[in-house]
């Protein structure tokens, strides 16, 4: 990867201010004006806009936190705002007796009518077990009698033990916002750090020591007014990575003068990682695995074949069940009994198969795409929400996951592809880069002919390799009839015969025939169309006017070849064929090929994009786009067939 991605990653820092007093709002009781206004106050086409959001986080004596939540939405267009009309709220068991309690939840429909404002009670509708942690239940609601003009609102306090674990709260979302505000407050014998990421600056701020429930206490307070919606942009893994957001982070307690260090590192992570009942107590019960394995596999003598073998074992026999979690559920005894688990119970079990069989092979620990990046410089359990296996084997190291059917070795789902982990071996700690480290391709290969009509006939395969053959196999396999659906939504045009499956070495497949007439337009006697017929785009996805935020991150580096053979029915010949052309980047970042081969009345254009990494930092964004500009260009050049 390119190593400015990171540039980004200075603007974690820890805000410390001179106090400055300011008169902050509180929380403001429902207008008229709020109700019957049907014009956005700061985008004319929002769908929703946030009148109010205020997070208040306050810790006690006793060691007891409590989050006072307020939120206040204006609907506008009921129908494209429909992630503010359900809310959930996420509670936190541990398991052993400390968990989180929500109190004090009002929640109101507000419509206009008959000249005044009338109020629908919300009432909760379920609890239910969260899907990607046993530990958390959600509670849910959704607004009822929503429509247009209509406002939105809710408050609730959870009270939680869990003192050093406070959330993080995103400043920037995916509609605008009027007025937001952050507080947090606690005694000065707990030290928090306050981090701060992304560009957005509050319009309000104080941080000052005050006597407040009954005592000395550090307080943060800042507020922001006017919050354009963040615009997300294409080509990054995660947006939320890139918005302005904010968290508490302890370091240090001193409590009857005694002074105690919160920081920790990756080592003290492993440390408590090793000691659990639900990860290193389980890799350490080696009996249950003693006799699962086949002896065929164990004989393999080569280290990396036996690791691959050991991985289809695995996928043949165990499933996952969907869950993502670092630990175990129910354990691996119950995995290999059931054959099914969560993603901990799944590739701990292939470490300790690996283990059995003679390999070295150690969990790595890491945050998925969607949990957000992996704070190295911050080390926490609570980050972490998955695991995979690594291999040592001559001085290398190789990643397998067996979550998916179809990884391979270094071939992982997407959803781990996170930049990095930690490795934890039974001594240590150590950072592992987590991408996939090679470049897949895609071939799109036409081979097509001209008809005297004007139409053209033909067969067409699409063609993906490594990361990408696994990727849209996963997407087959899970629903052929949708799979194959998007192809005729993409292509617009009579096509039969359609193929899908993996071919022998590994890639991944589609195929069809087809038979058109509306590539070409005559004129006279000559027939003029675009040699790539339908693997021509008009237009590009690298066409963002405005100022790029985030850097643009790929799946892999990669290549993207088109080939299209046309051939001319008898007494045609080609008039007008394009040249050859090529060109790239001064780092050979980007580059691109534009090849025309012509024999007799055989034509064929080929393609080439290539990609040489799987993120570059924001500044690059230009290039590509200049780039892309130019590829749309060079391809939308014509030929003509003209009747001789």
């Amino acid at each position: 990867m390119k190593i400015k991605l990171f540039i980004f990653s200075a603007l974690l820092c820890s805000l410390s201010f001179v106090a400055q007093k300011h008169k902050y709002l509180d929380f403001p009781k429902i207008t008229d004006a709020e109700v019957q206004n049907m014009t956005p106050y700061l985008k004319a086409d929002a769908a929703a806009e946030i009148l109010y959001k205020s997070y208040h986080y306050r810790v006690d004596y006793n060691g007891n936190m409590y989050a006072d939540i307020i939120s206040r939405i204006k609907i506008y267009d009921k129908d494209k705002a429909g992630d503010y009309l359900d809310t959930e709220i996420p509670l936190y068991d541990s398991g052993n007796g400390s968990r989180e309690k929500l109190v004090n939840l009002k929640a109101y429909t507000y419509n206009y009518e008959d000249g005044k404002i009338k109020a629908t009670k919300v009432e909760k509708d379920s609890k239910f077990k969260s899907a990607e942690d046993k530990n958390y239940n959600i509670t849910k609601f959704a607004f009822p009698d929503v429509k247009n003009g209509s406002v939105v609102e809710y408050q609730y306090t959870i009270e939680t033990p869990f003192y050093w674990v406070v959330p993080r709260v995103m400043i920037e979302r995916n509609i605008p916002t009027k007025y937001i505000e952050y507080i947090f407050e606690t005694p000065k014998q707990l030290g928090y750090t306050i981090n701060y990421k992304g560009d957005l600056k509050p319009t309000f701020r104080d941080v000052e020591e005050k006597n407040i429930y009954g005592g000395e206490h550090y307080s943060y307070r800042f507020a922001y007014e006017n919050v354009p919606a963040y615009k997300e942009e294409n080509f990054v893994r995660n947006n939320d990575n890139y918005k302005t957001s904010i968290k508490a982070e302890i370091n240090s307690s001193t409590i009857n003068n005694v002074f105690r260090s919160f920081t920790t590192t990756w080592n003290d992570v492993r440390k408590r990682l090793y000691e659990s009942d639900d990860f290193g107590l389980q890799l350490k019960k080696t009996g249950a695995v003693k006799n699962l394995l086949p002896e065929d596999i164990k004989a393999i003598s080569n280290t990396e074949e036996k690791a691959n073998a050991i991985l289809k074992f695995v996928q043949t026999n165990y499933k996952w069940n969907n869950e993502i979690d670092v630990q175990t559920d129910k354990g691996i005894r119950n995995l290999i009994s059931t054959k099914i688990g969560n993603s901990a119970e799944i590739n701990l079990l292939l470490i300790m198969l690996m283990r059995d069989a003679g390999i070295t092979a150690d969990p790595v620990v890491l945050s998925t795409v969607n949990r957000g990046l992996l704070l190295s410089y911050s080390p926490s359990l609570a980050q972490l929400n998955y695991v995979i296996a690594a291999v040592e084997s001559g001085n290398k190291i190789y990643l397998y996951d067996a979550t998916s059917k179809y990884s391979s070795k270094n071939t992982i789902p997407p959803r781990a592809l996170n930049y990095y982990g930690f490795l934890m071996t039974d001594k240590d700690a150590k950072q592992l880069n987590v991408v996939f480290p090679d470049r897949s391709e895609t071939d799109l290969v036409v081979d097509a002919k001209l008809n005297d009509d004007g139409t053209f006939s033909g067969h067409f395969t699409d063609t993906d390799t490594k990361l990408f053959a696994m990727m849209v196999r996963e997407s087959y396999e899970d629903n052929k009839e949708d799979y194959q659906k998007e192809y005729k939504n993409r292509y617009k045009f009579p096509f039969k015969n359609i193929k899908s499956g993996p071919t022998e070495n590994g890639d991944f497949s589609t195929s069809f025939d087809f038979d058109a007439d509306t590539f070409v337009d005559a004129i006279g006697n000559k027939l003029v169309f675009n040699p790539l017929l339908f693997l021509y785009s008009k237009n590009h996805d690298f066409n963002q006017e405005e100022e790029r935020k985030a850097p643009l991150e790929f799946y892999c580096a990669y290549d993207r070849d088109k080939k299209v053979t046309i051939t001319l029915p008898e007494g045609y010949a080609f008039e007008n064929v394009p040249t050859s052309k090529k060109f790239r980047t001064q780092d050979d970042s980007i580059s691109y090929l534009y090849k025309v081969t012509q024999e007799g009345n055989k034509l064929t254009v080929e393609t080439t994009t290539i990609i040489d990494d799987s993120s570059f930092p924001k500044e690059y964004y230009p290039a590509f786009k200049q780039i892309f500009d130019n590829i749309t260009k060079l391809e939308g050049q014509v030929v003509t067939a003209v009747k001789k």
